[in-house]
């Protein structure tokens, strides 16, 4: 497991889904540069779209859990 998970896993999940959030809409910026033209780091859209999926696969697991208990 990678450090940055590690410290993913110590947020609460507000945390992780405002920063889910933040996430997309970063991803829906470099989106639109790319078609523009203006990005000049594309080596940026791969990481945050691993960052995106890194964030929905803890808060998928912790709602997972979450079901788990309550059975």
């Amino acid at each position: 497991m990678s450090e940055k998970t590690n410290k993913l896993r110590d947020l609460t999940t507000e945390e992780l889904q405002r920063r889910l959030n933040e996430a997309r809409e970063e991803m829906m910026n470099l989106r639109f540069q790319q078609s523009t033209g203006e990005l000049s780091d594309l080596s940026r859209l791969p990481q945050v779209r691993r960052q995106i999926a890194r964030l929905m696969t803890l808060l998928h697991e912790r709602e997972r859990m979450i079901r788990t208990e309550g059975e």
